[in-house]
Formats: C-alpha cells, structure tokens, sequence
C-alpha cells in the first residue's frame, strides 16, 4: 500500500466514517473507493482535489507524509485548504519559530510540507511576535541592503495572495527558486520581485510558481554592522550604482 492509500483510509477511520458515505461525499462508487485505500488504483488529479478538500488535507501531504505517526492537532489549518503547517508550541501553547539554517536552505523547498523535516528544525521563541504563524530565513547575497549575508529575516505566513501589500518586503518560496527575500508589487496574477539593491535586475513569478509568502516581521543580524554599512550616501552604494549604470550601457551595445 502507498502512503496516500494508507492516509485517506487512516483518515476515515479517524473520522468514525464509512467507505459509502465518503464515497457518496465525493460522489463515487463504494468498490472504487476501496480500490483507493487499498492501493491498487490511483485517483486520477480532479479526484484526487476532492479528496483533498474533503479531509481539509493538502495534496503533497497527503501522497508524501505518514499521517499515522503526526498528531493532526499539531498541524496548522489555514483557509482555501492551501497546506497544512507543523507547527510546535512551547508551555504556554505560544508557537515556536523555526530557524532553517543556511545548510538546510536547498531542502527546504521539498520539505516546507514535511512535518518531520519542520520538526527537526532548531527553534527559538521571540516574545514580541504574536498572533501569527512566524518562521525564520536565512540571507544570501548582497540583494537586500542593509541585511547581510548570514543573517536571518523572521516571516509572518500570509495565508492569501490577496494579502500581499505592494511595496512591501516578504519572503518567497518558489517551485523554480526557492527561497528569495525580495519587495513585492502584483502584476495581475503575477508578482513582481525588486531588489533593494538596484544592481540587481526586477523580474515577475507566476502565482502559480509560488508555494510559500511570509511577510516580514523583523530581521536578526549575526554579524556587527559596520560604519559604511550605515546609511545610503556611501562607498557602497556608489559601486552598486556605477555597476548598475555599466551593465545598463551593456544592454544597449
């Protein structure tokens, strides 16, 4: 048997439900259902959406997670059955924030949806940060001046499109990319992604490339910030612009 066959009759039976009701729920034969849940056939994409919204359990959880050994209180619900989130709670039942590490950056994108590989995450606690689901990124390159590389931006999970404010800073993460921390402006059903650092050259990312949005909610530096990283008029940013101004003259040879 496969997990998801594993899942969705784990899922049922947690529910006290029966293999004809569900089936009338989801609007099948009772035999097809139990070919399901035992494993030998595989619901094609448009059932397989109605499972899902049926459970209130996100596709990729439901093919790629034992459902058996997580405790569902434990998973974060969100609205349009977007994804479920581990989530850990300290003694006083406020969220705990996990940091994923420089080295862990690459996997998260296959394990964003894993509550085991979430669990594994080393955790912090900031007393400030209330009333959202928060979650800590690391910083590559030199893209969002003046946050350096090696340092961590704590997201607030956005769980709507419609949310994003333009303008504003977030957190992304993407099916082609990962994790990018970029200013956000919509574009239609498109977002367009702009660096700080002007160097660098504004691009657009489907809505439907998108799997993940924390909006920021504070940043923590690991390195001392140094007197010319200070303020806008400095060595730095006139390099930046001079490059800028040079792969401009590029374009138009």
């Amino acid at each position: 048997m496969s997990l998801f066959s594993d899942n969705i009759k784990y899922l049922r039976v947690n529910k006290s439900l029966t293999q004809q009701g569900v089936a009338d729920q989801l609007m099948i034969t009772r035999a097809r259902l139990l070919k399901y849940e035992d494993g030998t056939s595989q619901p094609p994409i448009e059932l397989l959406k109605k499972i899902s919204n049926y459970y209130h359990v996100s596709i990729d959880i439901l093919i790629s997670v034992d459902l058996r050994k997580i405790p569902m209180d434990d998973l974060l619900k969100l609205d349009d059955n977007r994804i479920l989130l581990p989530i850990t709670v300290d003694k006083q039942g406020e969220n705990f924030i996990e940091i994923i590490p420089h080295k862990a950056k690459a996997g998260y994108t296959s394990g964003y949806a894993d509550p085991e590989f979430i669990e594994n995450l080393q955790q912090i606690s900031l007393p400030f940060l209330r009333n959202g689901k928060f979650r800590a990124f690391p910083v590559e390159g030199d893209s969002m001046p003046p946050h350096k590389e090696g340092s961590f931006i704590v997201g607030k999970y956005v769980e709507k499109l419609g949310d994003v404010m333009d303008g504003k800073t977030y957190i992304l993460l993407t099916k082609n990319e990962g994790i990018v921390y970029k200013r956000l402006n919509k574009n239609g059903r498109n977002l367009t992604l702009q660096s700080d650092n002007r160097v660098y050259r504004p691009y657009e990312v489907k809505a439907s490339e998108i799997l993940e949005i924390w909006e920021y909610a504070c940043s923590i530096a690991t390195k001392e910030f140094l007197p010319d990283d200070l303020g806008t008029e400095n060595v730095k940013d006139m390099f930046r612009e001079l490059r800028k101004e040079i792969l401009d003259l590029k374009g138009k040879v």
